[in-house]
């Protein structure tokens, strides 16, 4: 055999972990403004505010929109998912340990990359509707009509993130389950993880801030370009043989951070769990 076959194994457990990271990690990742390849240990994005459209006489200057530019900065954290893998333990199981490794790793940081995106959402300050209440279409109704206020744009790029109670609470709604309403093509029972409606894609998540204390779980809707998410190094993974444990060490790690660019862009739902 040759002796440099480790580096096939740990180029195709990299593939693996970035595959499934890709699939299953996270997901979030789509759904905000993102930068790769960053050079540092921060990002800056550019908000662009509204400009001003005027009239000119007859060959006078063109006047200037004197749109307002925002520089918004965001920090890279450097983020690590190990684990062992000892010699004597891989021959007595009978599953592909690299494989569920790769898959445990990517999950792990896909994870962290949401919990990122979450906080940076959980940066907006303004809520619609009664914060006692479950998710009803009235505070549906609410957090839409304070996007359109902000004219925040209908063009396809919206997302909202719910928990798994507010999914159950939207499938409640004929206007969100019903093919009468949605058309069959877009019901939530084909895939329960996310649908679209009212021109925006719903996402069902588990891991959104909850107060304990109060049984209240805040939810987002916003558009993509309010939020940004920078990597300097996208998910990477190693194996390394560690002599003194008998074990291989399997490796996964990540720099990554995220903002919010755009308060406006971002409308919480606050919704009673009790």
């Amino acid at each position: 055999m040759s002796m440099t076959i480790d580096r096939a194994f740990v180029k195709q457990f990299e593939g693996e972990v970035h595959d499934a990271f890709q699939r299953q990690g996270s997901k979030l990742r789509r759904t905000v403004r993102t930068r790769s390849g960053v050079v540092g240990s921060s990002c800056v994005f550019q908000r662009i505010g509204k400009g001003l459209a005027q009239t000119k006489p007859r060959h006078d200057f063109v006047p200037q929109m004197n749109a307002e530019h925002i520089s918004v900065e965001v920090g890279l954290e450097d983020y690590y998912a190990g684990d062992y893998v000892d010699r004597l333990d891989e021959m007595k199981i009978n599953i592909d340990e690299r494989q569920a490794l790769a898959r445990a790793g990517a999950y792990a940081l896909g994870r962290q990359t949401d919990q990122l995106i979450i906080a940076a959402l959980d940066q907006a300050g303004e809520s619609a509707g009664d914060v006692t209440k479950p998710l009803t279409k009235a505070k549906v109704l609410a957090a839409l009509e304070l996007l359109g206020a902000e004219d925040v744009p209908d063009d396809g790029e919206r997302y909202a993130v719910v928990g798994w109670k507010q999914w159950a609470n939207l499938l409640d709604l004929p206007e969100f389950a019903s093919a009468e309403y949605v058309g069959a093509d877009n019901l939530p029972w084909q895939g329960t993880q996310a649908k679209s409606w009212l021109g925006t894609m719903w996402i069902a998540h588990s891991g959104l801030p909850f107060d304990g204390g109060s049984k209240q779980r805040t939810c987002f809707w916003y558009h993509k370009s309010a939020v940004a998410h920078a990597i300097g190094q996208d998910v990477t993974a190693d194996i390394s043989w560690v002599g003194e444990r008998a074990a291989h060490f399997v490796a996964n790690w990540m720099s990554q951070g995220a903002g919010l660019i755009d308060p406006a862009g971002c409308i919480k739902m606050i919704c009673s769990e009790a």
